[in-house]
């Protein structure tokens, strides 16, 4: 399957990154704020003309853009308002660190951010972690996870995946389909490296298709037998991969609608993938949204949050 990914956000043209310097400071300056302003400029711009933005006002007006945003707003949307401001890799790293910062882990956020990058993405991510906290992200990761699962994610994370320009090879495809078939459903227990080694090391592209080559081969879908082989975190980062395989948007929106599901919402899983997809695949992400839950994902977005957050969300939306 060819995936077409769709964003929402787009490069604005034309663009004055002085004028939208000068917009953000007026909207900042005297007794209240413009939220609305400050909306309307920094959802409606790309990632890289924020940053021009930034430098700008910081050369103009001495200050840091982000530092002065955070002065001004509070809450959810000042957390939705930074994460457009700061670029998005130094943004997942302060989210992995904070997935494994003081008691307890968030594997699902670990799995979310590392199980489903290509491996330029991944080598990125690495340096700019190492860069920022000082200490390897492989590293940091080990003493917080453990067994297969762990495992798994330093292999992600060392950078073992092949390129995404690393050509497929269909023999190899069936002679990977069929080691996942002997270590799994053909034999007593799961020989769990066999699984890590493939799925960490076979690109995106080869994987889909191991994956068609182990169902011509076993009569089961590689979820199929994953579900029967793994539990609990390994089970999850192994899901992950595969849907990221065969539909990015399907993964996203599964996990967007998780994260407002039942009580309470996961605010932090929300803001993550709107602000993270929106100049990726977010309209896609949007379609299979409605096309698996019956509903917008406008509507559920619009359900769960309130005020300047719920404005924040919806304009990277897109609108309805």
């Amino acid at each position: 399957m060819d995936y077409k990914p769709v964003p929402t956000v787009v490069p604005r043209n034309p663009f004055d990154p002085a004028s939208d310097s000068q917009e953000l400071r007026d909207a900042m300056r005297g007794l209240g704020t413009d939220e609305q302003k400050i909306i309307d400029v920094l959802t409606t711009r790309t990632n890289g003309q924020r940053q021009k933005i930034r430098a700008i006002y910081e050369s103009e007006f001495e200050s840091d853009l982000i530092d002065d945003l955070k002065g001004e707003l509070g809450g959810h949307f000042e957390d939705v308002i930074v994460a457009l401001m700061r670029p998005p890799v130094e943004y997942l790293c302060k989210q992995l660190h904070a997935a494994m910062a003081g008691v307890g882990t968030e594997e699902a956020t670990l799995v979310e951010i590392l199980c489903t990058k290509s491996n330029e993405e991944m080598q990125q991510i690495a340096v700019t972690y190492e860069d920022q906290y000082g200490r390897p992200l492989a590293e940091q990761m080990c003493s917080e996870t453990s067994g297969f699962f762990r495992r798994l994610l330093t292999l992600i994370v060392t950078g073992v995946r092949d390129n995404l320009d690393t050509p497929v090879d269909a023999e190899q495809a069936k002679d990977q389909a069929a080691q996942l078939y002997a270590a799994g459903e053909a034999k007593l227990g799961t020989d769990e490296e066999v699984f890590n080694r493939i799925m960490a090391h076979a690109s995106f592209a080869q994987l889909r298709l191991v994956f068609d080559e182990y169902k011509e081969l076993s009569g089961q879908t590689i979820e199929q037998a994953i579900k029967h082989e793994m539990a609990d975190e390994l089970h999850d980062a192994m899901m992950a991969i595969v849907e990221c395989v065969q539909s990015p948007a399907a993964f996203f929106a599964n996990r967007l609608y998780k994260a407002m599901n039942g009580a309470g919402t996961d605010d932090a899983t929300l803001i993550r993938i709107i602000v993270c997809r929106s100049e990726i695949d977010l309209e896609t992400i949007k379609q299979e949204f409605e096309r698996i839950y019956n509903r917008t994902l406008h509507s559920a977005v619009v359900a769960e949050t309130s005020g300047d957050y719920k404005r924040a969300l919806t304009a990277l939306l897109g609108g309805a």
